[in-house]
């Protein structure tokens, strides 16, 4: 296969799809949704078959248990994927949506349109139900997408595929309105990334050390996030209750996530009194503390945290914890560490949790509340493509809104400029 040609190809015919998928009704494209749901429930047999091989193929490879946990699907997995499309189809559809309508003094009305973005890539690893999710979010926004999945989950996403053609063709819409590589030639995305002409914006969801690659390499817009390191800061102010449930959630309600805290901040007026009993919480549930030397002269028990510590998403069982003299110090050590993903302060003092939210430039930042929830079903947006904390359009989790732009758009009367 000519690479090359072939991505082309792709691109040629997703431009020409996006006019019409931007130009479908909410019907039509809710329509859709649901006949690929109708697809995978009546092809349910071909896509586990497709996935077994994936897995038996990813075994045989060698790949890693929380590698072929991710990978796997089973009956529970495929009832997941039609929730979601069915989920889709009942959100709110931004495209059209006219806001901030004004009259000018010349007597024309000045607004703005949300519209779709035009051809999104998306490249993602291992989760085939991310075929379907990303598909269902690209089309509910009017936007035409080219996947490229994982090498290990060609089967199932080639199945998956099939369902989402099957239903875009039931409602009269371009097969090419979603169209999944069906190479594992890495050349492929070298590709994709550097197609302007054909491909409007990237998302790419996996490992830093991809989304470095393609945010390195490429030449369309890309939507990503490199990694979440995560604060909490307990502040002079903190409720103690609240301060002990949110460091405990925001650690350890998983461990594998970009919004688990990665760094406790504490102020010094409180450190004594609340460190043990967070830390106690915290050992019971198995996490290695690593600390500043006055964390660890209140917690015998944390090793001493190193100055890479401080700037590193650790995806596992362990934490770094820093004694702060107060919320400047806090608010300067999460402007030198933080990737820009979540941050959290508990307080009860409304002045000080005011300026957080102003101060700290993350793409998001709470007031008592669990790093846990930067997430784009919690923040009510349904499914998400992934996590923005580039300082564009689409900054935070990125739903269907964010994969739309705005136009400005002028109704006249026959008003012409004097």
């Amino acid at each position: 296969m000519d690479i090359k040609q072939y991505m082309n190809q792709l691109g040629r015919q997703a431009r020409v799809a996006a006019r019409l998928v931007a130009a479908a009704d909410t019907g039509v494209k809710n329509r859709a949704l649901l006949a690929i749901a109708a697809a995978v429930d009546a092809r349910r047999d071909d896509i586990l078959t497709a996935n077994a091989k994936d897995v038996a193929a990813g075994e045989a490879a060698g790949l890693d248990a929380a590698l072929l946990d991710r990978l796997a699907l089973n009956t529970a997995g495929i009832a997941g994927i039609i929730e979601g499309l069915t989920q889709v189809a009942a959100l709110a559809d931004p495209v059209g949506a006219i806001t901030d309508l004004n009259y000018r003094p010349s007597g024309i009305q000045v607004g703005k349109m949300r519209v779709p973005l035009g051809v999104i890539g998306i490249i993602y690893e291992s989760r085939p139900n991310v075929t379907v999710e990303a598909a269902s979010l690209c089309l509910k926004s009017g936007n035409a997408a080219i996947l490229r999945g994982g090498s290990e989950a060609i089967h199932s996403n080639q199945a998956l595929a099939a369902c989402i053609r099957e239903g875009l063709v039931a409602v009269g819409l371009p097969e090419h309105a979603v169209q999944v590589l069906e190479t594992t030639d890495r050349a492929a995305v070298g590709e994709l990334i550097t197609m302007p002409e054909y491909v409007d914006v990237v998302v790419p969801r996996g490992g830093k050390g991809l989304i470095e690659r393609i945010a390195r390499d490429a030449t369309v817009t890309v939507i990503k996030h490199l990694d979440g390191i995560c604060h909490v800061y307990i502040d002079d102010a903190a409720d103690a209750e609240k301060a002990l449930a949110i460091a405990v959630n925001a650690k350890t309600h998983r461990y594998g996530t970009c919004n688990t805290m990665e760094t406790l901040l504490i102020a010094e007026s409180r450190a004594e009194e609340l460190l043990p009993a967070i830390a106690d919480a915290l050992l019971a549930k198995g996490v290695e503390l690593r600390g500043c030397p006055r964390t660890r002269q209140i917690v015998m028990t944390a090793a001493e945290a190193s100055e890479e510590d401080w700037a590193t998403e650790y995806l596992a069982a362990i934490l770094s914890i820093k004694v702060v003299a107060d919320v400047d110090e806090a608010m300067s050590h999460i402007a030198r560490y933080s990737s820009a993903h979540t941050e959290s302060i508990v307080t009860e003092n409304y002045t000080t949790g005011r300026r957080f939210l102003r101060e700290v430039d993350s793409s998001s930042v709470m007031i008592n509340a669990s790093t846990r929830f930067a997430d784009g079903f919690e923040y009510g947006l349904g499914a998400e493509i992934g996590i923005s904390t580039d300082k564009i359009h689409a900054r935070g989790p990125v739903g269907l809104e964010g994969l739309t732009s705005q136009k400005y758009v002028v109704l006249g009367d026959g008003h012409i400029r004097r």
